[in-house]
């Protein structure tokens, strides 16, 4: 059973630095790319970064601010997030995809708050 577990969330003033984690078990070896997405109030979810086979890519927004990473041998992927906005206010989804990170997330964590104010 897939299991992507999301922690870390909280809030966070303009400016400041907050780090996600997702703790991923039971993935197939068809997973190939690991993604965080986000989700505002009366927004559409949204892409913000991927990574597969160490190569990163960026949603516009997040650009130069926010970092993902992963650790293998703790099977947990990171989103390091710096020089906050209020804008940045969402729940954060840790996802899975087959394939490349150009196709969709087959699997999704639960999601994790995070909460910027000026």
């Amino acid at each position: 059973q897939v299991q992507l577990m999301e922690s870390g969330g909280g809030s966070e003033q303009s400016g400041g630095s907050h780090r996600l984690s997702c703790v991923a078990s039971g993935l197939p070896a068809s997973v190939h790319c690991m993604a965080w997405f986000r989700q505002a109030p009366g927004k559409e979810r949204e892409g913000v970064a991927a990574i597969a086979d160490s190569a990163t890519k960026y949603a516009e927004s997040v650009k130069g601010r926010f970092t993902i990473s992963e650790d293998n041998a703790k099977n947990t992927l990171y989103l390091q997030m710096n020089s906050l906005k209020p804008e940045d206010t969402a729940m954060y989804y840790c996802a899975a995809m087959e394939g490349t990170c150009s196709g969709h997330p087959k699997y999704w964590g639960q999601g994790t708050q995070v909460t910027v104010s000026s």
